[in-house]
Protein backbone atom coordinates (compact mmCIF):
# COMPACT_ATOMS: atom_id res chain seq x y z
CA UNK A 1 0.00 0.00 0.00
CA UNK A 2 1.54 3.43 -0.86
CA UNK A 3 1.80 5.78 2.47
CA UNK A 4 0.21 8.91 1.72
CA UNK A 5 3.35 10.83 3.46
CA UNK A 6 5.18 9.07 0.39
CA UNK A 7 3.00 9.87 -2.56
CA UNK A 8 4.54 12.69 -4.81
CA UNK A 9 2.06 12.99 -7.55
CA UNK A 10 1.05 10.50 -10.26
CA UNK A 11 -0.37 11.44 -14.22
CA UNK A 12 -3.24 9.01 -15.37
CA UNK A 13 -3.74 9.60 -19.06
CA UNK A 14 -6.94 9.38 -20.84
CA UNK A 15 -8.47 9.93 -17.66
CA UNK A 16 -11.28 10.77 -19.15
CA UNK A 17 -12.18 8.79 -22.50
CA UNK A 18 -13.08 11.42 -25.71
CA UNK A 19 -17.07 11.78 -24.67
CA UNK A 20 -16.68 12.29 -21.18
CA UNK A 21 -14.06 15.37 -22.36
CA UNK A 22 -16.81 16.56 -25.14
CA UNK A 23 -19.60 16.42 -22.61
CA UNK A 24 -18.02 17.85 -19.94
CA UNK A 25 -16.37 20.76 -21.95
CA UNK A 26 -19.57 21.71 -23.20
CA UNK A 27 -21.32 21.66 -19.70
CA UNK A 28 -18.38 23.56 -18.52
CA UNK A 29 -18.40 26.11 -21.10
CA UNK A 30 -22.09 26.98 -21.11
CA UNK A 31 -22.43 27.25 -17.16
CA UNK A 32 -19.43 29.67 -17.70
CA UNK A 33 -20.88 31.71 -20.25
CA UNK A 34 -23.83 32.08 -18.02
CA UNK A 35 -22.01 32.99 -14.83
CA UNK A 36 -24.78 33.56 -12.61
CA UNK A 37 -23.99 31.04 -9.04
CA UNK A 38 -20.72 30.83 -9.34
CA UNK A 39 -18.84 29.68 -6.47
CA UNK A 40 -16.71 32.84 -4.91
CA UNK A 41 -13.40 31.60 -3.25
CA UNK A 42 -9.71 33.77 -2.42
CA UNK A 43 -8.35 32.46 -5.63
CA UNK A 44 -11.09 33.38 -8.05
CA UNK A 45 -10.00 35.87 -10.97
CA UNK A 46 -12.61 38.49 -11.95
CA UNK A 47 -13.27 36.82 -14.88
CA UNK A 48 -13.05 32.65 -13.57
CA UNK A 49 -16.14 30.42 -12.22
CA UNK A 50 -16.00 27.81 -10.37
CA UNK A 51 -18.90 25.49 -8.91
CA UNK A 52 -18.01 23.85 -5.95
CA UNK A 53 -19.63 20.24 -6.17
CA UNK A 54 -21.58 20.84 -9.82
CA UNK A 55 -23.63 17.67 -9.49
CA UNK A 56 -22.48 16.38 -12.91
CA UNK A 57 -18.45 16.75 -11.26
CA UNK A 58 -19.55 14.82 -8.38
CA UNK A 59 -21.14 11.87 -10.39
CA UNK A 60 -17.38 11.94 -12.13
CA UNK A 61 -15.90 12.31 -8.94
CA UNK A 62 -17.78 8.87 -8.09
CA UNK A 63 -17.12 6.79 -11.10
CA UNK A 64 -13.92 7.80 -10.75
CA UNK A 65 -12.79 6.58 -7.35
CA UNK A 66 -12.14 3.23 -8.19
CA UNK A 67 -10.00 3.83 -10.70
CA UNK A 68 -7.78 6.38 -8.66
CA UNK A 69 -8.08 3.46 -5.62
CA UNK A 70 -6.37 1.31 -8.09
CA UNK A 71 -3.75 4.26 -9.38
CA UNK A 72 -2.34 4.51 -5.29
CA UNK A 73 -3.79 0.89 -4.07
CA UNK A 74 -5.32 3.01 -1.14
CA UNK A 75 -9.36 2.81 -0.28
CA UNK A 76 -10.74 6.65 -0.36
CA UNK A 77 -13.84 8.07 0.45
CA UNK A 78 -15.15 11.55 -1.63
CA UNK A 79 -15.04 14.68 0.41
CA UNK A 80 -15.48 16.91 -2.72
CA UNK A 81 -15.28 18.02 -6.07
CA UNK A 82 -15.56 21.34 -8.21
CA UNK A 83 -14.77 22.89 -11.48
CA UNK A 84 -12.94 26.04 -12.69
CA UNK A 85 -12.59 27.90 -15.63
CA UNK A 86 -9.59 29.99 -15.80
CA UNK A 87 -9.41 33.01 -17.79
CA UNK A 88 -6.83 35.76 -18.60
CA UNK A 89 -4.66 36.64 -15.92
CA UNK A 90 -5.86 33.82 -13.61
CA UNK A 91 -3.33 32.53 -11.13
CA UNK A 92 -2.66 29.62 -8.97
CA UNK A 93 -0.86 31.00 -5.96
CA UNK A 94 1.79 28.56 -4.07
CA UNK A 95 -0.36 26.42 -1.63
CA UNK A 96 -1.14 22.89 0.14
CA UNK A 97 -4.70 22.24 0.53
CA UNK A 98 -7.14 21.74 3.28
CA UNK A 99 -7.66 18.18 4.80
CA UNK A 100 -10.23 17.29 3.05
CA UNK A 101 -8.18 17.29 0.16
CA UNK A 102 -5.65 14.78 1.19
CA UNK A 103 -6.09 12.82 -1.96
CA UNK A 104 -6.40 15.12 -4.87
CA UNK A 105 -6.99 14.81 -8.87
CA UNK A 106 -6.59 17.24 -10.73
CA UNK A 107 -7.85 16.95 -14.66
CA UNK A 108 -7.54 18.70 -17.86
CA UNK A 109 -10.96 19.17 -19.75
CA UNK A 110 -10.01 22.09 -22.36
CA UNK A 111 -8.52 24.87 -22.76
CA UNK A 112 -7.44 27.68 -25.87
CA UNK A 113 -3.62 27.00 -24.91
CA UNK A 114 -3.05 23.73 -23.83
CA UNK A 115 0.53 24.31 -22.83
CA UNK A 116 -0.55 25.92 -19.28
CA UNK A 117 1.21 23.83 -16.34
CA UNK A 118 0.35 23.31 -12.86
CA UNK A 119 3.84 23.11 -10.54
CA UNK A 120 4.38 20.19 -8.40
CA UNK A 121 6.90 21.25 -5.81
CA UNK A 122 9.42 22.78 -8.52
CA UNK A 123 8.55 20.49 -11.74
CA UNK A 124 6.06 21.83 -13.94
CA UNK A 125 3.78 19.06 -15.59
CA UNK A 126 1.88 19.27 -18.66
CA UNK A 127 -1.24 17.41 -19.37
CA UNK A 128 -3.71 16.66 -22.23
CA UNK A 129 -6.84 17.25 -22.47
CA UNK A 130 -8.55 14.28 -20.49
CA UNK A 131 -5.40 13.67 -17.86
CA UNK A 132 -5.46 13.87 -14.49
CA UNK A 133 -2.41 14.57 -11.77
CA UNK A 134 -3.39 12.19 -8.15
CA UNK A 135 -1.47 14.23 -5.62
CA UNK A 136 -1.44 14.53 -2.10
CA UNK A 137 -2.26 18.03 -1.89
CA UNK A 138 -2.17 18.34 1.84
CA UNK A 139 1.20 18.20 1.66
CA UNK A 140 2.74 18.94 -1.65
CA UNK A 141 2.98 22.64 -2.32
CA UNK A 142 1.17 23.70 -5.85
CA UNK A 143 0.53 26.28 -7.83
CA UNK A 144 -0.05 28.04 -11.29
CA UNK A 145 1.86 30.87 -13.31
CA UNK A 146 -0.32 33.40 -14.52
CA UNK A 147 -2.34 31.97 -17.49
CA UNK A 148 -2.65 34.36 -21.10
CA UNK A 149 -5.13 32.46 -22.92
CA UNK A 150 -8.33 32.92 -22.86
CA UNK A 151 -10.53 29.71 -21.02
CA UNK A 152 -8.52 26.67 -19.61
CA UNK A 153 -11.20 24.17 -17.80
CA UNK A 154 -10.19 22.15 -14.70
CA UNK A 155 -12.25 19.45 -12.31
CA UNK A 156 -10.66 18.97 -9.15
CA UNK A 157 -11.67 15.55 -7.51
CA UNK A 158 -10.88 15.35 -3.47
CA UNK A 159 -10.67 12.35 -1.36
CA UNK A 160 -9.54 10.76 2.34
CA UNK A 161 -7.88 7.47 3.09
CA UNK A 162 -10.71 5.45 4.49
CA UNK A 163 -8.77 4.68 7.20
CA UNK A 164 -6.44 7.92 7.06
CA UNK A 165 -6.46 10.69 10.15
CA UNK A 166 -8.89 12.26 7.53
CA UNK A 167 -11.31 10.43 7.11
CA UNK A 168 -13.79 11.92 9.37
CA UNK A 169 -13.68 14.65 6.02
CA UNK A 170 -16.00 12.43 4.21
CA UNK A 171 -18.58 14.46 1.75
CA UNK A 172 -15.91 18.09 3.35
CA UNK A 173 -17.69 17.67 6.74
CA UNK A 174 -15.55 17.34 9.51
CA UNK A 175 -17.47 14.90 12.18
Amino acid sequence: MVALDKLSYKIIPNFLNEQEINLLKDYCKLRHFKNRDSFDFEQSNNGDTAFYKDPLIETISSQKRSLIEKEINIKLYETYSFWRCYTYGAELKKHSDRPSCEVSATVFIDSDKNDWGIFMDETKVILNKGDAIIYNGCKLEHWREPFDGDYHIQAFLHYVDRDGEYANYKGDVKR
